[in-house]
């Protein structure tokens, strides 16, 4: 409603009626004071314009043109007043809310056409026409016009809730976007920053360890603290100006950049500068890359977990392709040789981290379980790769 309190529109109705209702009944001869037509004329189209709309205005605005025709007032712009209102107030307002009150307006409009007096000046004034009694070979022409005007009611208030779902819907779809690209970027902070720290906390605590008795492997731990606190921080950046919708170097703010198995090795090989053993077996091609961010993201939060929960001296990391062209699926799955089984029930619960990487790999069709064994923990993803690009890529082949 506010939006069409804003518009100009409304105010032209509300003037068109109020000028109209003047010059009609100035010019004709009515049964009662002009100013008293005009008035009700005034007030039938006024909530149009009213700050806070409610159903009963809807009622009140009939009753008024109702009172209009039935006390033989002349026809013009009044015809327009409950439609407008009707539809004016459909369009801000609940269906449930409005449809009764128009019912009533409706009938009150309508019983006071039926009721005006000279029925033949809706069409022109008395003694105009082949009827000039308001009568012919179809009945009376206030009651034909009558239901006319319950139908243009109808109408309207119809248009408008169809309009005012159809701007819900899109309100609704808006609000889900913005939800998902909020999940989508926590769940890339979470990932991407969250994996830097605990890296650089694992470096950290290593190269303080052999600082004294091995300068060059804490210099070596510096480096990897220094170029992964550079990836972190520039995804940060990314990420904030994302959220701010900032001009980065003259263009839109980039995306976080998209990881793929290549990444794998290199991802490994930082966490493995840290102290932790870690054995990787990568045997996977001709995957799709929507597959292979996920099996990336199920690797980082794995290794990730391993570094702040598991307190592991050696984890496994193996991304198998396995199956038929048919059902090929893509198996990730990290293991580490930590306490497991031996962790608390509030460590044990399911993070963000896990519940972002399940998201991901149900999104592609696949399965994730999480969970201790008899001694460390074990993540494994199943990502489906039949029906995929990597699919239609082999029958080309």
């Amino acid at each position: 409603m506010s939006r069409i309190r804003r518009h100009w529109l409304p105010w032209l109705v509300v003037v068109v009626v109020l000028v109209g209702s003047l010059g009609s009944n100035a010019q004709s001869d009515p049964r009662g004071p002009v100013l008293v037509g005009v008035l009700l004329a005034l007030v039938a189209v006024l909530p149009v314009v009213l700050a806070q709309p409610r159903g009963w205005m809807i009622a009140t605005s009939g009753a008024c043109a109702g009172g209009y025709f039935a006390a033989g007032y002349a026809a013009g712009p009044i015809f327009m007043a409950l439609p407008v209102v009707t539809f004016a107030l459909a369009l801000s307002l609940p269906t449930r809310r409005w449809v009764g009150w128009a019912v009533v307006g409706a009938a009150l409009v309508a019983a006071g056409m039926i009721l005006n007096p000279e029925g033949a000046r809706f069409e022109g004034g008395p003694g105009r026409g082949p009827w000039a009694d308001g009568r012919g070979p179809e009945g009376d022409l206030s009651l034909w016009q009558a239901f006319g005007q319950v139908a243009l009611i109808a109408a309207c208030g119809a248009v408008a809730s169809a309009l005012r779902s159809r701007n819900e819907a899109r309100a609704q779809r808006q609000r889900r976007a913005v939800s998902d690209e909020r999940v989508r970027m926590a769940t890339d902070l979470h990932d991407g920053v969250g994996h830097g720290l605990a890296v650089i906390a694992m470096q950290a605590g290593a190269a303080l360890h052999v600082l004294d008795r091995d300068p060059e492997a804490a210099r070596r731990n510096l480096e990897a603290i220094r170029a992964e606190s550079k990836d972190s921080l520039d995804l940060l950046r990314r990420q904030l100006a994302r959220l701010t919708e900032t001009e980065v170097e003259g263009g839109s703010a980039p995306r976080a950049p998209e990881h793929g198995l290549a990444d794998i090795p290199a991802l490994v090989e930082r966490v493995r500068t840290g102290g932790l053993e870690i054995s990787l077996r990568l045997d996977a091609e001709r995957v799709p890359p929507e597959a292979e961010r996920a099996a990336y993201a199920v690797v980082q939060e794995g290794l990730t977990n391993v570094l702040r929960h598991a307190g592991a001296t050696h984890a496994e990391v193996s991304v198998v392709r396995t199956g038929a062209a048919s059902a090929a699926e893509m198996v990730v799955t990290v293991r580490d040789d930590g306490r497991g089984s031996d962790m608390s029930g509030k460590e044990r619960r399911p993070g963000m981290g896990i519940v972002g990487m399940r998201s991901r790999v149900e999104a592609l069709g696949g399965t994730l379980e999480a969970g201790p064994e008899v001694r460390g923990f074990r993540l494994r993803a199943s990502i489906p790769l039949s029906g995929s690009s990597a699919g239609g890529a082999e029958g080309l082949a």
